[in-house]
Parts: C-alpha cells; structure tokens; sequence
C-alpha cells in the first residue's frame, strides 16, 4: 500500500470506527501484531496487539458521547502525523486538541501510534 494523506484519513476514520462501536477485537485490522501504543508523550509504550486490546478495552467508556476531527498534516514515507479535536459532550464534558505520529507497516496496518494530546480548557 502507498502511503499518502488519502491513505492515512481512511485509517483514522477506521480507527474511529472501532472506537465508536467500542469494538477492541477488531484492532488487529488496525494494528500490526507486534505495535506499540503510546497514549500520551510521557507513558510508556503498550507493547503487542493483546496488550493494545485490553488497555483499549479499559478505556472506552460506553456513556461516552464524542465528535473527532482529523486533519493530515503530513506523510513521508511510512511516517505520518495528524491532528485532530476530540469533543466530548457526555458524561464529561471536555476538549482535546492531539497530534497523532503513526508509522505504518507496507500492509496498511500501524505499527506504532503515538499520542500527544492538550487540554485547552485546563490551561484557560
């Protein structure tokens, strides 16, 4: 697969699939066998696709109400980054502005996503 803007946008709105329909055991699609997650600069990387699953799994919270923005920023390479703006409206309101750095492997699957994300409210 050739790894360009179109590409990775499809991949998002993948990923967004699956966490909307909180579905965990589908992130083999998503992700390599061997991917790491890091979800956020200062944690320490979630290591293999069983291990992305149930930390995936903790996290999403059915109650959940929430609307995610993309925007590719750029691609070179296997390497591309995006930022996007995740609103949730319910149970908690808040705001996230992220910059997302994914390397993909040559079957379209990332195999390592980091997440640097920013809460504009908490620095009001």
């Amino acid at each position: 697969m050739a790894l360009d803007r179109e590409a990775v946008s499809r991949w998002i709105a993948s990923y967004e699939r699956v966490w909307r329909e909180r579905r965990a055991a589908d992130l083999g699609k998503l992700f390599t066998d061997d991917a790491t997650y890091r979800a956020s600069p200062s944690a320490a990387p979630i290591r293999g696709i069983d291990a992305i699953r149930r930390w995936w799994a903790a996290e999403t919270d059915p109650a959940e109400e929430w609307l995610l923005g993309s925007e590719v920023l750029a691609v070179d390479g296997d390497v591309a980054v995006a930022r996007l703006e995740v609103r949730y409206a319910a149970p908690d309101p808040r705001r996230y502005l992220d910059l997302w750095i994914l390397s993909f492997a040559p079957d379209g699957r990332c195999r390592s996503f980091e997440e640097w994300y920013w809460t504009p409210e908490f620095y009001a």
